[in-house]
């Protein structure tokens, strides 16, 4: 286990209030493609500062559409070191694995070297950071973003050499669609809908140890997810 695991669950543990940074892409970004509906981060945020009634933190969502890691970098100190977080989550990947559009095309070593980057950089600023692959997509509808297995690959490749907490959230998906495209949870071929948006919040609290006793919200999200993969 790392390391940071043991100082994200004394951190949850002490009374002393928590400033949580999400950043990523449209994803995390979370507009359009819910609907109306919670997002992963809006989820997070009732766990924390409703269920767990840690309600001096702050849960502060900073990504944008169509960002890669790049540009995170470059506006680091907006997107991140601003809000002096303990807790920073980065989800990112299924933007950058594209090889069309006006950004040059990258490989998932050189995308892995950045999101290295990004990992020292928030160490560098004393917050903790946990890394979150990006979920399935439908690959045969965005063939541009066909290479997304192996950027996936790279996140863990980073979280294992930098010793970070990882959510696999690309290999949840695939559990979740049963080796195939979890349609159920999909707005299309690349945003996750509502309930693909209660997946990613389950999976982040299960990893990062959030359970509160008598909870409604995390039952909400079972149902939720087991409902989608039926569609």
């Amino acid at each position: 286990m790392p390391a940071d695991a043991d100082v994200l669950a004394r951190a949850l543990a002490s009374a002393d209030p928590l400033t949580w940074v999400l950043t990523g892409d449209s994803i995390t970004h979370g507009v359009v493609h819910t609907q109306g509906a919670r997002t992963y981060a809006e989820h997070l945020h009732a766990i924390v500062r409703g269920e767990l009634g840690r309600v001096d933190d702050a849960v502060i969502d900073t990504a944008i559409s169509g960002w890669r890691v790049v540009q995170l970098l470059e506006q680091f100190d907006r997107r991140v070191a601003t809000w002096n977080p303990q807790i920073v989550t980065l989800m990112i990947g299924t933007n950058d694995c594209s090889d069309a559009g006006v950004f040059p095309v990258i490989t998932p070593e050189e995308f892995g070297s950045s999101v290295a980057e990004f990992v020292r950089r928030v160490r560098g600023i004393g917050a903790i950071p946990v890394l979150l692959t990006p979920p399935v997509i439908d690959v045969a509808n965005a063939p541009e973003r066909a290479r997304i297995a192996a950027f996936a690959q790279a996140i863990r490749d980073v979280a294992a050499t930098e010793e970070t907490v990882l959510v696999d959230q690309f290999a949840r998906f695939t559990e979740l669609g049963n080796g195939r495209v979890p349609w159920g949870l999909l707005n299309d071929p690349f945003h996750p809908n509502a309930a693909g948006h209660e997946a990613l919040a389950l999976e982040l609290a299960t990893v990062l140890g959030l359970d509160p006793e008598g909870s409604r919200v995390l039952p909400k999200l079972r149902a939720g997810v087991a409902a989608a993969r039926l569609d």
